[in-house]
């Protein structure tokens, strides 16, 4: 019996896991401890209790204004115990938050193999985005294994002298996740959003809450979408704002006062998703969503100096346009107004799996924890 434990904290996380959690249930011949930090608490416990996820250990380390030096030595002194109690065969993270390094570190200082979900993402930017670039490097170099999303991703491991016996190409288990989400006629909570008009209206779906991107860049971003709407009857925008204060006064000071922008709550993965999905634009700062709109055939306009994501830009899905006011405004105007640019983009191949990640990793799991 292979014992796999997994460790995740925040919302992402838990949505990208939570196909690998599924997979993992049907095995008879692994056992799975599952033990959350909750760097983040609200917005995890919707994904726990959407994918009807119970974990083993909650180390419930939120702290209102934390630290990232904080998030880690709590998450630290937390998963210690939690692993001298399992003893692990395979410890399993994902991504590149906090709660992953800490994870991965917990694991190496016990000896217990790491695998690394999401592996081998690269901005080039140590600082962008910050810390998510510098904790994905930091985990990647005491990984045992590596699950790459995608060619290039595998590509950057062999780079910087990964073994490539130990990388593994599987696809984004994010793409496993939108398969138990989206629904075709889905009723929101939130009954603005049901009685938006999708079908003659072009809804432009915004999120935007990076750390670089506070201040003068976010400020461009708002303001380009403002004038959007404006100067555009058909348009109509929708952002749900991220509960950083600093973010949600930016967009109340540009965004707010017109009856084509709607700022609503942060909304749960569940009724994102079907946002998404009922859309014509999104327009984001945000990682996962360059991998999530493509397999929904939507235009993904970047607003970052960079992306560690750069196959969905290789494959037309995604395009970087920055955070200069000109720069978003004149590539909206595009899709907005060319149906060619337009298709050219909603009907590009997405580079990031075909949904059976989770069942991969699961698979390979299992073979290497037997070596």
């Amino acid at each position: 019996m292979l014992k796999v434990m997994t460790v995740f904290g925040t919302r992402p996380e838990g949505i990208k896991m939570a196909p690998i959690l599924k997979a993992l249930e049907k095995r008879s011949n692994i056992e799975s401890v599952i033990c959350i930090t909750a760097q983040h608490r609200e917005m995890l416990d919707q994904v726990l209790r959407l994918f009807n996820i119970k974990p083993d250990y909650d180390l419930n380390i939120f702290k209102p204004g934390q630290t990232l030096t904080e998030i880690t030595t709590r998450a630290l002194e937390g998963l210690e115990e939690v692993i001298n109690i399992e003893k692990p065969d395979i410890l399993l993270v994902q991504g590149d938050t906090t709660t992953v390094f800490a994870g991965a570190l917990a694991a190496f200082y016990h000896k217990v193999k790491i695998g690394h979900v999401e592996a081998g993402l690269r901005s080039g930017n140590l600082y962008s985005p910050y810390p998510e670039e510098a904790n994905r490097k930091l985990t990647g170099v005491i990984a045992d294994f590596h699950f790459a999303p995608t060619e290039r991703n595998k590509q950057n491991l062999l780079n910087e002298d990964y073994p490539e016996e130990k990388i593994f190409i599987t696809g984004n288990t994010v793409i496993d996740a939108l398969k138990y989400t989206v629904k075709d006629r889905y009723i929101f909570d939130n009954n603005l959003l049901n009685e938006l008009d999708y079908e003659n209206k072009k809804i432009i779906l915004l999120t935007s809450h990076r750390r670089e991107n506070i201040g003068k860049p976010m400020e461009n971003i708002f303001t380009s979408l403002r004038d959007i709407v404006n100067n555009h009857e058909e348009v109509e925008l929708v952002f749900p704002i991220h509960l950083n204060p600093k973010v949600r006064e930016i967009a109340h000071r540009i965004l707010g006062d017109n009856s084509r922008i709607h700022l609503i709550d942060p909304l749960d993965y569940e009724p994102f998703t079907n946002l998404m999905a009922k859309s014509s634009i999104v327009v984001t700062d945000s990682g996962g969503l360059q991998e999530e709109a493509p397999s929904l055939g939507k235009p993904v306009l970047v607003v970052r100096r960079e992306t560690e994501r750069p196959e969905g830009i290789e494959a037309g899905t995604a395009k970087l346009v920055g955070t200069d006011y000109k720069d978003i405004y004149d590539n909206l105007e595009t899709l907005l107004t060319n149906k060619e640019e337009y298709d050219k983009m909603a009907k590009a191949v997405n580079p990031y799996g075909d949904g059976n990640a989770a069942e991969k990793i699961v698979e390979i799991l299992f073979k290497l924890g037997n070596r």
